[in-house]
């Protein structure tokens, strides 16, 4: 099953498996054995040739699946070994039905030894479920670390244990899963904060769950950015189109000694098919940017009302890369923000929009803040940001007005009255100097095709990524922002 769009919270959840009980009638323990059989079907997708599995289990809802999926396992010809990591004494409902049967099946069940996980090619991980919110019980420690150190690949049910399912914070110790199986709704925690690292590839079952309509609590809390964007914001070109059909951008930025910034925004906005770019610097890095790429246009200005006709002419623009926050940068970011064009802001023009004694009106603006710049925005510490990244978009969307994307592993983009969005591509190696302001470039490239902020955001962000990840093909070590810049051409061509 394909992955779904929308993701959701561990209560969302909950009230899910609610109404498939109570308003669809589906007994509790059918979606147990649903879970099951999806869970053997993609562990024999994913490791066809594995024939000896250890399935750990705890005492919930999560370990009744490893029970189930043990008891499948077992009649489907595998060699299973369930371990308890609780004792079963504690089971109840649903998940001592799953022991009972499993137990009945003439798996092999005993208490959980730390020697006992080398008789599998294979450990399944049953041991906590969705609702964990603070650092695992102590006596559980020893288990996910012999599990972490088994040296075999693991499959995790529904959320690796230790993981928060909302905020995707691992915390403590948590399993690191070469692949997970969610069911019912994807979690908002497996593509978000430590999600990705700790959940591996994931797959989806909806155990035949079908939401009610969109609406109320059954609302997604986040959406997956998806490549049938791309041709929605840049569609096919008609024939006889010409330069000035996709429009004007002009890009502010590179104080003194500080020229590849906009070197770097400035071209990726040509490669992703922006029309007509202007760079407007710093007298003294004219030079190095026009000769290294003679398709911007660029103008030096050394006071800021020598912006006005450049302002003028523009339909986007984007300030920021290099700006640097002197008296220089901040005359000249307020008056691109006296404009009303559609804006960019990126880099120190965030770090001046924070120190501004009066907060500007950034309705028709993106903001692209790494979690430095969005802590400073907030004015709390870049940890909290971290905590709970999709907590801190909200608040920049609320304290701003604007679109805003918070850059990162999982860069999360968020809107006024929108469902927030996350991109779930990108790699290690894109951290590396530049790389925010190619993406700078990219979003003012496509809004100044697309006219739309919200789709610019998520359609800039998911190309920049692309083209990060095609590049990353030949090693993330080493990986330069001007690499990336050059590969957006094939991703906006899909």
């Amino acid at each position: 099953m394909p992955l779904p769009t929308g993701l959701y919270s561990a209560a969302q959840v909950r009230a899910l498996d609610a109404y498939a009980i109570e308003q669809l009638g589906v007994p509790g323990y059918t979606l147990m054995k649903r879970a099951g059989e999806a869970a053997l079907r993609y562990l024999r997708s994913r490791w066809p040739t594995a024939y000896r599995v250890v399935i750990v289990c705890g005492s919930g809802n999560n370990g009744g699946d490893g029970y189930v999926l043990g008891r499948f396992a077992q009649a489907a010809g595998l060699t299973v070994t369930v371990l308890s990591a609780t004792p079963p004494s504690a089971l109840k409902g649903d998940a001592l039905s799953a022991y009972n049967d499993c137990a009945g099946s003439g798996a092999r069940i005993q208490p959980f030894a730390p020697e006992l996980l080398k008789e599998g090619e294979l450990i399944v991980d049953a041991l906590l479920g969705t609702g964990l919110k603070s650092v695992i019980r102590d006596e559980l420690v020893p288990v996910v670390q012999a599990i972490n150190s088994s040296g075999k690949p693991v499959y995790a049910l529904d959320i690796p244990s230790g993981l928060d399912s909302d905020t995707g914070i691992a915390h403590g110790e948590a399993v690191r899963a070469d692949c997970t199986v969610s069911f019912v709704g994807l979690k908002t925690g497996l593509v978000i904060g430590d999600g990705p690292e700790y959940a591996g590839t994931l797959y989806f079952d909806d155990l035949e769950v079908v939401p009610p309509a969109k609406g109320g609590q059954f609302s997604p809390r986040l959406e997956r950015i998806l490549e049938t964007e791309i041709l929605q914001a840049l569609p096919r070109r008609r024939r006889a189109a010409h330069k000035g059909d996709f429009g004007k951008v002009l890009i502010v930025g590179s104080g003194p000694s500080m020229p590849g910034a906009t070197r770097l925004a400035g071209e990726a906005c040509l490669r992703v098919g922006a029309g007509l770019v202007t760079v407007a610097v710093a007298p003294e890095n004219l030079a190095a940017i026009a000769s290294g790429r003679p398709e911007l246009i660029c103008l030096p200005f050394r006071e800021a009302e020598e912006l006005s006709e450049a302002i003028e002419r523009a339909q986007v623009i984007a300030v920021g890369p290099g700006l640097g926050r002197s008296s220089w940068a901040r005359e000249a970011l307020d008056a691109v923000l006296r404009s009303g064009k559609p804006l960019v802001i990126d880099a120190d023009a965030l770090n001046l929009v924070a120190e501004a004694a009066k907060k500007p009106d950034l309705k028709n603006c993106i903001l692209t803040p790494h979690p430095g710049e969005a802590s400073r925005l907030l004015a709390v510490d870049t940890d909290h940001v971290q905590h709970d990244r999709l907590n801190a978009l909200g608040s920049l969307v609320e304290g701003y007005g604007a679109t805003v994307v918070l850059k990162g592993a999982g860069t999360l983009v968020g809107a006024p009255s929108r469902t927030p969005a996350v991109c779930e591509r990108g790699n290690p190696g894109m951290a590396s100097a530049g790389m925010g302001d190619v993406l700078t470039g990219t979003i003012a490239g496509i809004l100044a095709q697309c006219r739309d902020s919200w789709l610019a955001a998520r359609v800039g962000v998911l190309v920049h990524a692309m083209a990060g990840d095609a590049v990353a093909r030949n090693g993330e070590r080493g990986l330069l922002a001007s690499d990336v810049a050059r590969e957006l051409r094939t991703c906006v061509n899909l």
